[in-house]
C-alpha cells in the first residue's frame, strides 16, 4: 500500500537542497582574475601618464607665454608647478576611484558568501 505524502514540504529535504545550492554557487563563483597583474600595470601606467601630461601641459603653456611676453623663465616655472599640482590631483582622484571599485567588489564577494 503506497504511503501518502505529508501535506507540506519536508524541512530536512529543503535544508539539504539549500546546502547543495549554496555549494554550487560557491563552485561557480568566479575566482581571482588571471589578468589582475595586467590590470595593476594599466592603472600604474595611467597614473604615470596623468602626471607627465600635467607637467607637459604646464610646461608648454608656461614656455609659450614666456616666449610671447619675454619673461623667460618665470611663467615657465609657475605653470610647470601648476601642471605638477594638477597631475598629482588627477592621480589621487584615480587612486580613490580604484580603491572604491575594489572595496565595492570586496563587499559584493563577502555578501555572496
Amino acid at each position: 500500500m503506497p504511503v501518502d505524502p505529508p501535506d507540506g514540504p519536508d524541512p530536512e529535504r529543503l535544508r539539504r537542497l539549500e546546502k547543495r545550492i549554496t555549494e554550487k554557487k560557491r563552485e561557480l563563483m568566479p575566482g581571482p582574475r588571471a589578468d589582475e597583474h595586467f590590470n595593476q600595470a594599466n592603472i600604474a601606467w595611467r597614473m604615470v601618464i596623468e602626471m607627465v601630461s600635467g607637467l607637459g601641459i604646464g610646461f608648454g603653456i608656461g614656455y609659450g607665454l614666456d616666449r610671447l611676453f619675454g619673461t623667460l623663465p618665470w611663467l615657465l616655472v609657475i605653470f610647470t608647478l601648476l601642471g605638477f599640482a594638477a597631475g598629482v590631483r588627477v592621480m589621487l582622484r584615480t587612486a580613490r576611484e580604484v580603491q572604491e571599485e575594489r572595496l565595492a567588489e570586496q563587499s559584493a564577494r563577502e555578501e555572496g558568501k
